[in-house]
């Protein structure tokens, strides 16, 4: 197995992390200064804050969502590349994905601007898309032998 692959994707879950905090250090300020007491609320969700919080503040809860979707298709090509023999490539694939999500992330929570926002969507996804083929190709046309046993 081939560690070096794995970096990128152990960065995204500890940036995944950042983003909860950085969600929870801007909303529950928010929540307190509009008057809503968690502790009174039965149940809700995040999405039941739109519209109630300036949108700014709700802006990092967006794109930690957004880490918990599309991410879930690089995590397994990334251990797929890892057990079969990452390339080079692959792991400037993977660190490339990875930094374009950061900053996407730090984009989104800031300035959250959609024509930029979506480039590096956009990017991030094409660099996934070729991570996932090669993930497809080391397996699909594996030769079994030159597997260790």
């Amino acid at each position: 197995m081939q560690a070096q692959i794995l970096a990128p994707a152990a960065v995204l879950v500890v940036w995944s992390l950042i983003m909860c905090f950085w969600m929870a250090g801007v909303r529950l300020p928010a929540m307190k200064k509009a008057g809503i007491d968690m502790g009174n609320r039965p149940g809700g969700r995040g999405q039941d804050l739109e519209g109630v919080l300036e949108p700014k503040v709700n802006w990092p809860a967006h794109n930690y969502a957004h880490l918990m979707e599309q991410p879930t298709v690089f995590y397994p090509a990334v251990v797929i590349l890892a057990i079969m023999g990452a390339g080079a490539v692959d792991v400037a694939l993977a660190w490339a994905y990875v930094g374009l999500r950061i900053l996407h992330s730090i984009w989104q929570a800031t300035v959250n601007k959609v024509p930029v926002r979506f480039l590096l969507f956009l990017i991030a996804t094409l660099a996934l898309l070729v991570l996932a083929v090669r993930a497809v190709i080391a397996t699909a046309f594996a030769d079994p032998s030159a597997l260790p046993a």
